[in-house]
């Protein structure tokens, strides 16, 4: 039994799993005392994660030096192992860099609303080979959560299109489509819809203006104009006002929904004021 402990290979088996075992308890108690000293749920999780990086790197670092040491042909056993390793874990290692990416360049971060590739969703959790997004829109209409959550591999950051809605930059614009009758009072329909606007205290012009201000210091970016516009069109069954404005992400159902509320109770009050939608005219050949 002595001579079998004394065994060199057996003995790395050992340091490796005390390894193991030690980061494991050190990551437990030093994630205790994270949760008792941050009471901010992102920093929390934000810390919480760097911990279980950090230990993890050390103690694959600290098993690579227990197995390479007294090694006379490390560097040939490296590239060995190396090619092999990136023959079979292409998926992987690609997935690795992409999370090392996302930690360096941040194009996207927990609590965003993103879409990779066909996917929308809130960011809830980034690991080391896939972001967790919490799904919205899909079969639920106007970007409500569907429920579900969708595990992206970090590896599409080098194949997919990332869209960020909330980083930087969380405004975004907005279209709502009323059509009015042609015998209807157009102008005056035009200006309940801005009254609608007003009243939904959609406005926020300055905070838009600093946000811009921020974001062209960094990318070129401009807009002229961020106040609420109403776009006038003809159409095939009467007159089409496009109106168009610029909301929060997460805020447009609700303010497409405040806005639509008023509009409906607005245009009852107004008997010069009706709105149109498509007819169709049945004529009987006589006999």
């Amino acid at each position: 039994m002595i001579e079998y402990l004394s065994s060199p290979n057996v003995q790395k088996v050992l340091f490796s799993l005390l390894t193991i075992f030690v980061a494991y308890i050190l990551a437990i108690l030093i994630n205790r005392i994270v949760n008792r000293t941050i009471t901010d749920l992102k920093k929390r999780y934000s810390a919480r994660k760097a911990v279980v990086y950090t230990i993890s790197v050390l103690a694959i670092i600290n098993i690579i030096l227990i197995w390479l040491k007294e090694q006379t042909s490390i560097a040939t056993l490296v590239g060995i192992g190396g090619a092999g390793l990136t023959l079979a874990l292409h998926q992987p290692i690609t997935a690795i860099a992409g999370w090392l990416l996302l930690l360096i360049r941040r194009p996207y971060d927990t609590g965003d609303r993103v879409q990779i590739g066909d996917v929308k969703g809130d960011v809830i959790d980034i690991r080391l080979f896939y972001t967790s997004l919490l799904e919205i829109g899909n079969w639920v209409g106007s970007d409500q959560s569907t429920g579900r959550v969708v595990h992206c591999p970090n590896s599409k950051i080098f194949t997919e299109s990332i869209y960020n809605y909330t980083r930087g930059f969380e405004y975004i614009w907005n279209e709502i489509k009323i059509i009015v009758t042609f015998e209807s009072d157009w102008e005056k329909a035009k200006q309940i819809i801005y009254e609608a606007v007003e009243k939904d205290d959609i406005d926020i012009n300055d905070s838009i203006r600093e946000r811009i201000s921020q974001m062209s210091r960094k990318y070129l970016i401009h807009y002229g104009k961020l106040t609420p516009m109403v776009w006038t069109n003809i159409v095939d069954f009467g007159v089409e006002l496009t109106l168009r404005y610029m909301t929060d992400a997460r805020k447009r159902r609700s303010s497409q929904d405040n806005i639509c509320q008023f509009l409906l109770k607005k245009f009852n009050e107004e008997p010069d004021v009706e709105f149109a939608y498509p007819t169709y005219r049945l004529f009987k050949r006589g006999e």
